[in-house]
């Protein structure tokens, strides 16, 4: 790309364009005709190592002078997708809101707590879906990407989706944490409606006999909302009543009317019904509750003195299917059993009008719920996804605990949104050198090894122009700080020397893709990429530099680059080149990729189509079988040109330095997968 005509004579004010939190920290923005569409962001950034949270990378300090990528996506939940608000209640994915107020998860001593969080930003996008069924019936649908919390810490839907090694995954073996699904609210129908009223108006009086006088008519409810909940349910049935605010500091306002005919009709209104329905008997817990019960210390009371009341509740109680006990406390009380799981069945499905007794703030995130996985599959569909960012980082997804995403969120920190601005809002940290020095110096800081390459690609295009990497690699360098770099283009040879030069003092890691030689076959499925022999050249020269370099076999095609030919001509070929190890990735077929593939495999290699259809017919992956073999193959192939496990290369000019005891490190050995487009 062509950079001379992106250059300002002077810098370009951009108040109102970029909401910084450092509003002073923007530099110069412009317009990039050579990414339609994209803006770039210079800014003076604060910090620049980062730490990433224990389980979303494998690695645990990074730097990355560029946040935002054309190529980089991470969504997770279908818009539909119920979250648990603050005031316990649900909200679909789609229309929650940047500043709700919601639950998610936070470490308290031994166990993780429910705690109210904010809603820092709300994104979508169309992502290629999966379902995940729980042994309970809870349904999810996410993107391979979203992680949920099991009871082996966080992991994602999918393993490896761009190669790199393979990432922590759900499997039927795995628990998912929570209480599992929410249960449907009540539609507000007539029979809800007339059960709240029973509930609330003969809870209030404590005796089933309605009106104690036909004259007059008086509800004092401490709360508003289940105040004026009943006032419109009376005003839908054409009672007209009165609300009073008392005068007296608090006293509880209060719900009456004088007219006669009125408390008659309210009278017909909350008389127990023959045969009650089940939106009836909703409303008649809903009231109920509002009108006399409690939920303190994870235990849920509903009170009565009254036989039909007891009655009415133990029938209401059994026709949803809510199992409790009757306390003898010289009047009878209902204690709803089965801990938080029943608990939020019971809120979400009768809905009292009190929310600030639904409160869980606290409690522990523990659940006797059925949450074990039973299927995980590929819907082969691309669908509407969401995503949040919160104050905790996580969030309650139709009663389990889902995780912001880790990427994108990075976004989020300078007040962009983490959706369509992490693609076409590339922020550029200018003063990334001269910051890293300043950190590496710093009295705290002990020397840990530091990945670039992780979130973006540190040498995207816009490495071209601004040249940050050398100031970064110069940085590392002279405080003999140990590093590892992902990249998949070839502006990395620019920096060959500083490179070479690193390698002497510190641990230095590469890893660059080569999946195959065919240059035909490089031309037909990968035209957009650099030629397989630019890829190898890269790899030749960095290690005729003295550096221990990495390559992912990837993708592998089967049928085309896995037949024993192919494997033993690249495997040759990057040992050619000097690779210290190499890591073969199968072929991914994900939705929109895998529809192109087949149609290309169908034009050019007809015989292979019900081959892949057999072989993906399971999703997006690979069968293990078929990954194990191919990894034992690479591997025999390997171990015969002499290359395989960590250790210094046999095409080397230099000795062995240290960055070759940790090649190994940047790409972990496995049998994950690549993405081919």
């Amino acid at each position: 790309m062509r950079w001379s005509h992106l250059q300002a004579t002077e810098p370009t004010a951009t108040d109102g364009e970029l909401p910084l939190r450092l509003p002073d920290a923007t530099v110069r923005t412009f317009d990039t005709p050579g990414f339609a569409g994209m803006t770039f962001h210079e800014i003076n950034a604060r910090s620049i190592i980062n730490k990433v949270p224990g389980e979303s990378s494998m690695f645990q300090w990074t730097v990355n002078p560029y946040r935002g990528c054309s190529h980089a996506c991470v969504y997770c939940l279908t818009g539909d997708t119920p979250i648990l608000m603050a005031d316990g209640r649900t909200r679909p994915l789609a229309e929650v809101q940047v500043g709700d107020e919601i639950y998610g998860t936070e470490r308290q001593g031994n166990y993780r707590r429910y705690v109210t969080t904010t809603v820092l930003d709300h994104w979508s996008t169309v992502k290629p879906a999966f379902r995940i069924t729980l042994a309970d019936g809870t349904s999810l649908v996410a993107s391979g990407d979203h992680r949920f919390l099991t009871e082996r810490g966080w992991k994602h839907v999918t393993g490896a989706e761009r190669g790199f090694g393979k990432r922590p995954y759900l499997t039927t073996s795995n628990k998912l944490m929570g209480t599992g699904g929410f249960a449907t609210p009540p539609e507000e129908s007539d029979e809800y409606q007339l059960g709240y009223l029973s509930g609330i108006i003969r809870g209030d009086e404590g005796l089933s006999g309605f009106p104690r006088s036909p004259y007059r008519f008086r509800l004092t409810v401490a709360e508003v909302e289940a105040l004026d909940r009943t006032r419109a349910y009376l005003a839908h049935f054409d009672i007209a009543t009165e609300r009073l605010t008392s005068q007296r500091p608090g006293r509880p306002p209060t719900l009456r009317t004088s007219q006669r005919d009125a408390v008659e009709a309210i009278g017909r209104l909350v008389a127990w019904p023959g045969s009650p329905s089940d939106d009836w008997c909703k409303g008649l817990l809903a009231g109920m509750f509002d009108s006399a019960g409690s939920y303190s210390r994870g235990i849920l009371r509903i009170p009565s003195a009254d036989k039909d009341i007891v009655d009415a509740l133990e029938t209401a109680f059994t026709v949803l299917e809510f199992d409790y006990v009757i306390e003898d406390r010289g009047f009878a009380c209902f204690r709803l059993l089965g801990g938080l799981r029943e608990h939020l069945r019971f809120f979400h499905t009768v809905d009292p009008a009190i929310t600030a007794k639904w409160t869980i703030t606290n409690t522990a995130l523990k659940s006797n719920a059925p949450l074990g996985i039973t299927a995980i599959e590929d819907l082969g569909v691309r669908l509407p996804m969401f995503d949040i960012t919160t104050g905790t980082g996580d969030f309650i997804a139709n009663g389990v605990v889902s995780h912001n995403c880790f990427a994108r969120n990075t976004h989020t920190y300078l007040d962009l949104d983490a959706g369509r601005d992490f693609d076409t809002q590339v922020i550029v940290k200018v003063n990334s050198p001269a910051l890293l020095r300043r950190e590496l110096s710093a009295p705290k800081w002990r020397g840990a090894h530091i990945a670039m390459g992780t979130n973006v690609d540190c040498y995207q295009r816009a490495e071209g122009r601004y040249e940050l990497m050398p100031g970064i690699i110069s940085a590392l360098t002279d405080f003999r700080n140990p590093f590892s770099i992902l990249t998949k283009g070839t502006l990395i040879l620019r920096d060959l020397d500083l490179l070479r030069a690193a390698a002497e003092v510190t641990s230095v890691g590469i890893a660059v893709s080569v999946g195959f030689t065919d240059t035909a076959l490089w031309r037909a499925v990968e035209p957009g990429a650099p030629s397989p022999n630019r890829r190898l050249d890269v790899v030749r020269r960095l290690t005729d530099a003295g550096l221990a370099v990495s390559v992912l076999m990837a993708p592998v095609l089967p049928g085309l680059t896995d037949t024993a030919e192919e494997i033993e001509h690249t495997v040759a070929a990057i040992a050619a080149a000097g690779a210290v190890s190499v890591t073969p990735l199968g072929l991914h077929l994900k939705p929109g990729a895998r529809e192109w593939y087949m149609a290309w495999l169908a034009r050019e290699h007809p015989a292979l189509v019900q081959v892949y259809e057999r072989l993906y017919a399971g999703g997006s992956f690979l069968p293990q079988g078929y990954q194990r073999e191919l990894t034992a193959r690479v591997r025999a192939a390997a171990r015969r040109h002499g290359i395989g496990g960590p250790g210094p290369g046999g095409a080397r000019n230099t000795p062995a330095s240290p960055s070759q005891a940790r090649a190994a490190e940047v790409v972990p050995e496995g049998t994950g997968q690549l993405t081919l487009l």
